[in-house]
């Protein structure tokens, strides 16, 4: 059955996610009924592998029986190291600051690889990844170690190599967020950020990822909540609803013929501005084909009224909506079919959390530790001296984080090789009082 009605169109321009274990009843509705294209997955839908596999093929049921012409876009943010969303049972891959901090593209494209693998043996056919955000701003609340670090050639080389990795496993892949989130030190999840620089200086560190990895064959672009004045003209209207980005700068610059997803629409930068209905409609207009809507099912249920009202009045063009879909479909069509899918008693295998795959990630592990200085020759530690770690309490930093995974072990792991070691656990940020008693401390 082919997508037709105006209810179905919209609902396969959508990326919505849900809660639980289980398939919601939220979910199955929008699937049957508005033919809802794209799942997101997060920390909170992930159980055992068996469970992801059982969770993705039950989906893709639901969208079978109500005769979808395509299976489901199932995506999640799988970036490996600070951010992931694979637990109990997958391998733990290291992330973006570490690959890139051993400099060498072919042990990004190995992980891409075998982290796709994974991905795509539990039903998960679209990974959130790479992050091309050059890391050129200490204070950026939200990048950080999810970068592969602050010179856009390193950023380009790896970022281009672990999407390869990933594609080579039939995994689709996401360069993000465009045209660059690195340099802000506000966190789009909780604030409209700017960033203030010349098209010159954005084309020379900024887009330079981007650009290399859209001529490698990237296969969707997500936008950033960020307000770029150079680029953009309107004040305060973020790229994900810029005309002048998606389609001036990201279609027609740099030649960008692939699928474009938002992030987040429900993330404060647009929520508490345009709002995210509208956001939806504005963001269709701008060249975009995806919106995500990841959390609540009355925002996602008003999203696809809105549109499908604009829809109707000619706010968004029937040939808007046609470029969209057909871009969607392409895409589909390059990396899914009904016939390769194995819905019935699909068994997870061996290789999700094989001990090749923990080898690999331990080899990689190894290289990418890095000694930033070692005065008067500290390092290695002696066994024999007595060592005090002052340690931050365990807590996430980004939002995006998944709280799951939130764990700080080098305390634990210095304990195990020497009885000479005390761990004094602070705040974080720490208190006053909490440094005064570190430092008291580390005079013995």
């Amino acid at each position: 059955m082919k997508t037709t009605s105006l209810k179905q169109k919209a609902g396969q321009l959508m990326v919505f996610g849900f809660n639980g274990l289980k398939v919601t009843p939220e979910i199955k509705t929008l699937i049957e009924e508005y033919h809802l294209g794209s799942i997101i997955l997060f920390g909170r839908n992930i159980g055992t592998p068996k469970e992801v596999l059982a969770l993705t093929n039950e989906l893709q049921q639901i969208a079978r029986d109500a005769g979808h012409e395509r299976p489901l876009l199932i995506c999640t943010d799988q970036e490996n190291g600070a951010v992931r969303r694979l637990g109990e049972g997958a391998t733990v891959f290291p992330g973006a600051m570490l690959l890139g901090a051993t400099h060498d593209a072919e042990n990004a494209r190995k992980v891409g690889e075998a982290s796709g693998s994974e991905l795509k043996s539990l039903g998960i056919n679209w990974n959130l990844s790479p992050v091309l955000d050059v890391n050129n701003n200490a204070e950026n609340p939200v990048i950080g170690v999810r970068s592969f670090g602050e010179n856009p050639d390193n950023v380009t080389e790896m970022g281009r190599s672990l999407m390869q990795g990933m594609q080579a496993a039939g995994l689709m892949t996401t360069l993000k967020h465009f045209p660059g989130h690195g340099d802000t030190h506000v966190d789009s999840h909780l604030d409209l950020p700017r960033i203030e620089h010349g098209i010159e200086r954005l084309e020379e560190i900024e887009l330079k990822p981007f650009k290399e990895c859209i001529e490698a064959g990237a296969d969707t672009v997500m936008t950033a909540h960020i307000v770029f004045p150079a680029i953009e003209k309107r004040e305060g209207v973020p790229a994900t609803l810029s005309k002048a980005v998606v389609t001036g700068l990201l279609r027609k610059k740099l030649g960008f013929e692939g699928v474009v997803t938002t992030d987040c629409m429900e993330m404060n930068a647009v929520a508490d501005t345009f709002g995210t209905p509208q956001g939806a409609v504005e963001a269709l207009n701008a060249g975009v084909d995806l919106v995500m809507v990841s959390h609540t099912y009355p925002t996602q249920r008003d999203t696809l009224e809105r549109v499908i009202e604009a829809a109707e009045a000619g706010e968004i063009t029937e040939e808007v909506l046609d470029a969209a879909l057909e871009r969607v479909a392409n895409l589909k069509d390059r990396y899914l079919s009904w016939d390769d899918l194995s819905l019935e008693n699909a068994k997870v295998p061996e290789s999700v959390g094989s001990v090749e795959h923990k080898e690999l990630a331990k080899r990689v592990y190894e290289q990418g530790v890095t000694m930033v200085r070692s005065e008067n020759a500290l390092l290695p530690l002696s066994t024999e001296e007595k060592v005090l770690l002052v340690y931050p309490e365990n807590n996430s930093t980004m939002v995006v984080e998944d709280k799951r995974y939130s764990t700080f072990s080098l305390g634990e792991s210095m304990k195990e090789l020497s009885t000479n070691v005390e761990v004094l656990e602070v705040s974080n940020p720490p208190t006053k009082e909490e440094l005064a008693r570190a430092t008291a401390k580390a005079a013995s």
